[in-house]
């Protein structure tokens, strides 16, 4: 038998450097719809992500000849908007210290804290290995250009082991998710709340009827009733509402993702009088919802609930959907049956002295991390743990 072909390394300036069809066939069915050549493409080439805004792609791509075996999106970083994961503490101890931290190696997908696999891998590959490779070349990279980290966002808990072995910290997050107990029904869900709490929620999902409000989910040929302008609307409707909100995505996202990314797309509809007032861009996998977009043009009392989270369950629960995950933050959600679960990040330093001081502030807040989960779930208000 002849040996194998050698990997070669490269590194790529966008996505469209590789078929679509090439990047897709390393994404597992059951990933998150994110890691897909047609979302990071819709990010680079509406000008989302783009050098401009702080995003330099760098995508790490490792070929056996002409077939693409591995790969991992990353990007060079000017600043560090737009990662849910915050590092401004150390950027500004860092530059106390006199120490450069920017730009900075990020592996991960822009605006989306999502888990998914950083490191994607053709099947039959040598999975460790494979991902060992990508991450060396990571930090070869890192070192060669003289930047001052590598991060890597929201990798799933399969692939720490080989990101510890590589050196990195590993940092703990919280968000909250729904997960499908078996309810066969949202009645069922309800019921999993002691009676105050129940009471609560029955009264919020209430509101809607005397306010005229209607709510429906489209998707499949259904989204061809939503137009990109209107999607955008409601997008800069949420951001324009904080002073620190940055409008980083464009009305062409939304037209490259209804266009071209529909079979992952979902939208939670909510109309007053025949008109729209409300809404909710989503995304699909096989078996999870992700919530992402949420806007409104009206204030209503528990409007955000009703669309963001009580009709999305509601639906899941029909669609027989195991997970929901809304989205970043929200204490909010505890009280509302979502349940706090652990997010992951990886950070490697090249100075010894900033590696060290992260990794004790790390292991202080792991500490606070890991006691607070017990109380966090408790906030749930359920009648048990299932």
């Amino acid at each position: 038998m002849s040996a194998p072909l050698p990997t070669t390394l490269r590194l790529l300036t966008s996505i469209t450097d590789v078929p679509a069809s090439a990047w897709d066939a390393l994404v597992d069915p059951a990933s998150a719809p994110f890691l897909e050549w047609g979302f990071l493409a819709a990010l680079e080439e509406s000008g989302c992500v783009v050098p401009e805004r702080g995003w330099h792609p760098r995508h790490l791509t490792l070929w056996r000849g002409s077939r693409l075996i591995a790969a991992a999106p990353a990007y060079l970083k000017d600043d560090s908007h737009g990662e849910f994961v915050f590092d401004a503490a150390w950027a500004t101890a860092a530059e106390r210290a006199g120490l450069r931290y920017y730009p900075k190696l990020v592996l991960g997908v822009p605006f989306t804290p999502a888990t998914g696999r950083r490191v994607l891998v053709a099947p039959g590959e040598d999975l460790p290995c494979r991902e060992t490779e990508l991450y060396n070349a990571a930090l070869e990279y890192a070192r060669a250009e003289g930047l001052s980290s590598v991060h890597v966002l929201f990798p799933t808990p399969e692939e720490l082991p080989v990101l510890e072995a590589q050196g990195y910290a590993l940092r703990l997050g919280v968000q909250y998710l729904w997960r499908n107990a078996g309810y066969r029904t949202f009645e069922d869900f309800l019921d999993r709340f002691r009676s105050k709490r129940r009471h609560q929620l029955q009264r919020e999902r209430r509101a809607l009827e005397p306010q005229g409000i209607t709510l429906r989910t489209l998707r499949g040929d259904a989204l061809e009733e939503v137009d990109a302008a209107w999607a955008h609307q409601l997008y800069v409707s949420t951001v324009d509402r904080y002073p620190w909100g940055v409008r980083s995505l464009t009305q062409d996202f939304f037209a490259r993702l209804l266009a071209g990314f529909r079979h992952r797309c979902e939208f939670v509809e909510a109309r007053r009088e025949g008109r729209r007032v409300a809404g909710a861009f989503n995304f699909t996998g096989p078996s999870t919802l992700y919530g992402r977009y949420w806007g409104a043009l009206e204030d209503h009392p528990f409007l955000h609930f009703n669309v963001c989270l009580y009709h999305p369950v509601e639906d899941c629960i029909a669609q027989g959907r195991e997970r929901f995950e809304p989205g970043a933050g929200g204490e909010h959600k505890l009280t509302r049956g979502f349940e706090p679960h652990l997010t992951y990040s990886a950070h490697l330093f090249l100075h010894p002295g900033l590696d060290r001081a992260v990794r004790g502030f790390l292991a202080h807040e792991r500490a606070a991390v890991e006691s607070g989960l017990p109380l966090w779930w408790a906030e749930t208000g359920f009648k048990e743990r299932v």
